[in-house]
Parts: structure tokens; sequence; C-alpha cells
């Protein structure tokens, strides 16, 4: 199928694409401004069976429950996959001094709503591209919200990206495609980023980011650095493309030695009063450091992925989440790994399959009661019903695994369309 450039999540991931823009919609262009729109729209039916949550661990993000009880438990749902729906809105401003001015607003709806009350109206809007771009032949300068560079083409390349994958826990939102099980969600925030023209297939790209708490590291006084280097070419037959991405930042802890937390309404429907309790590391600090990478090659409809992250206090699923620490306050090391293949078997017909973990290791006071390892296998078949519309089936097989030797499993199918403009 023709893709269409969709500037993302992010999976999301977190999480929009990436694809070719026709920009379907033009509007202006005599005086030299252009309005266009992008986007795509997807549905998906999908249906989960999620086994019993072992009782006391830590972590864990196949979700699922929704009682409370960590029973087994199944749900059917139509909803968004992986990608919400998307809107891209582009204001071209005329080209000066030879460098291209714009503007681009991405929208990013779900289609379902928040949980299963037939009266509640409240589909998530997210705005995850507010953002403006000069572009010349010193390369382009970004300012604004985008996705962010590291662990972003890690779920660009990822097949569930047009699939469900993963269901997991957000229910007004999208799903998490190998979110967690095998890369990190590299999010959508507020940035400066310069990125090269390019170097006969050579790119580097360096922001400088809206910083972010580091667990309950929340003093944050250092800008977040994020940085991309990446090469493709095409051979004969076929391309190649590869990229390295890179993280660092540092937050601290309050000098505090104790803090107040509120009142409490606990899933049971029990109240935990407000009280004092001892603060983590007072004083301290903590530093976020990752790594990531990936290699994807074509040839003659064979496409073969294999990519990997790894670092401290990254977490395992929203990247610096409160799962980047122990509970007193040390950095855990994370690191993961996506493997896959997929074949165009002709123009209308895809088939795919890959298996991706996220693995934590144990850090200060962390027990065998902490996650160890989120794995996900899934396989996928697309068919191209014309350039702009196409139907994807999948299944998934997930599993979460603590130190302990307890594990919960899910089985997901999900069937769904896309359609693209």
């Amino acid at each position: 199928m023709q893709k269409r450039k969709i500037t993302m999540l992010a999976a999301v991931l977190a999480v929009a694409a990436s694809a070719q823009s026709v920009q379907a919609f033009e509007i202006g262009g005599t005086n030299g401004w252009k309005f266009s729109t992008d986007g795509f729209l997807n549905v998906f039916a999908t249906y989960e069976s999620v086994g019993r949550r072992p009782a006391g661990v830590i972590g864990g993000e196949i979700g699922g429950d929704q009682t409370g009880t960590g029973e087994s438990q199944q749900q059917f749902r139509v909803r968004t996959g992986l990608l919400p729906v998307g809107v891209g809105l582009n204001i071209q401003a005329p080209t000066t001094n030879g460098v291209d001015y714009a503007v681009r607003l991405g929208l990013y709806p779900q289609v379902q709503n928040n949980g299963g009350s037939r009266t509640d109206l409240s589909p998530n809007i997210d705005f995850r591209e507010i953002n403006m771009t000069a572009t010349g032949s010193f390369g382009q300068i970004l300012a604004g919200r985008a996705i962010n560079l590291y662990q972003a083409k890690n779920i660009l390349t990822d097949m569930t990206l047009f699939g469900a994958g993963v269901i997991g826990p957000v229910d007004n939102g999208p799903t998490m495609g190998h979110i967690g099980y095998g890369y990190l969600y590299p999010n959508f925030g507020a940035q400066i980023r310069y990125t090269t023209p390019d170097l006969n297939g050579l790119k580097v790209a360096v922001s400088v980011n809206d910083t972010n708490n580091i667990g309950a590291a929340t003093i944050r006084n250092v800008p977040r650095l994020e940085t991309e280097i990446s090469y493709a070419t095409t051979f004969t037959g076929g391309k190649f493309q590869t990229w390295v991405s890179g993280l660092y930042q540092q937050a601290s802890f309050s000098d505090a030695t104790f803090v107040t937390v509120p009142v409490t309404l606990n899933p049971d429907g029990s109240i935990t009063p407000e009280h004092v309790v001892p603060a983590v590391r007072p004083g301290g600090h903590v530093t976020s450091l990752g790594g990531a990478g990936g290699v994807q090659v074509d040839i003659h409809g064979l496409q073969l992925l294999t990519s990997c992250y790894g670092g401290k206090a990254l977490g395992m699923l929203g990247m610096q989440g409160a799962d980047a620490l122990s509970a007193d306050g040390k950095e855990r090391t994370n690191w993961g790994f996506l493997n896959q293949a997929t074949y165009q078997v002709n123009p209308a017909w895809k088939l795919g399959l890959n298996y991706g973990q996220s693995r934590a290791e144990l850090a200060g006071n962390d027990t065998d009661l902490n996650i160890q390892k989120q794995q996900a296998a899934v396989v996928a078949v697309t068919y191209n019903v014309n350039k702009f519309v196409q139907v994807i089936g999948e299944y998934t097989w997930a599993q979460d695994r603590w130190f302990n030797g307890a594990t919960q499993d899910a089985n997901i199918g999900a069937i769904g369309t896309f359609i693209y403009w």
C-alpha cells in the first residue's frame, strides 16, 4: 500500500506514524502561502483474554483488569489501535531567502470513550504536534511540540504501529503495540531541534527538550538532551537503514526529610487518611541515561528488522516514569529488543511476525516481587484494498514475568481498518 507521510505518535508511542504525504487537500498558493491537510483514521475490534495477576507483585503492563480483583478476565472493545486517529494541519509560508517556513498542528483523538459507561462522553484528544520549522540548505530547525528523538525510530519501524499489539491498561487511549514489550514510548514534547541536511544518506539530529520528572525526583534544573544519528541508502532490489539515538537528563530530590501523603481512595473503596512519611533520598539526584539503535533491510519484498535499547532510570513503559527508580530512589537498569520479519507477498497481501522483550534489573530495595520481563509476539496479515484503505488482522501473545518466577499471560486478537489521506 502506498503509505502517506503521517507524523506520528510514536506508539506510543505513544505512539503517530511516518509515511509519504501527498497532502491530499491543498488550498492557496497564489501568494506563496499554502494550507494542506493529511492524516489517517483507524478502527479495530479487539478481544483479549488475560490470566490471573499474581498476588502482591509490583509492575506489569498487560492490563485488562476491569474489576480490580486481579482475576482472569476477558474483554471486547471497538477502539483505535496503537495509532490514534490523526489529522495534520499544515501552513506553508512563501520561500524567503532560500528558507521554507512551515507550521504544523497535529490532532490525535480516539474513537472510543473512556471506560464502560453508556453515558461516557470523554474520548481522549491528544495535541501531539504543535511546531514550526525552518528548512534550507543548512538543514532544519524545529521549535515546538513533536515526537522526541530517543527511541522514535524503534517505534516507527514496528509493524504493530499499524495494528494493535498488546492492549494495555489505557481505556481511552491507544493500545501499546510493543511499547514496554520491546521498546519504550518516546512520547511527544516541547523541544528545540536541529537536523543536518542529508549528507549522502547520513543525518544527525540534536534536541534540547523540556524536562521530565525521573520517578520521585521532581527538581528539574538540567535540560534533557536527545540525539539521533541515522543512515539510509538504496541498492538494486532493496533499501537499508540504520540508526542510533541517545538520552541524558538529571533530576533531584527535595531536601525535605519528610513528605505529606494526601488522602487516598483505595481500589477496595477504603480511604487512607493524610499521613507523613520519610522522604526518598533527601537532597540526592538521579540520572536518566539511554542508548538505542536498529538496523532494517528490505530485499525483494522481504523486510528484516532488529532494534534495541538500554540504559538506566528509563522505566518499563512511559519513559522516566515511576518505575525508573526503586522505592528508595535508586536508578534501575532497563533494556530490551525487538526482532521482526515481514514479507510483501504481492501488492495486496503482506505477512508479518515479530517478537520483543523489555527488562528491568533489581536496584536499591527491590525484591523478587518486582517486574523482571515483559515479552510479546505478534503475527499480522495486512490486505491492501486500494492505495488508501487497508485491513489488518493480528494475533498477539504477551507475558509479564516477575523475579519470583510468577507470570501473567494474555492472548489478544484484533481486526481493523485504516484509511489514509
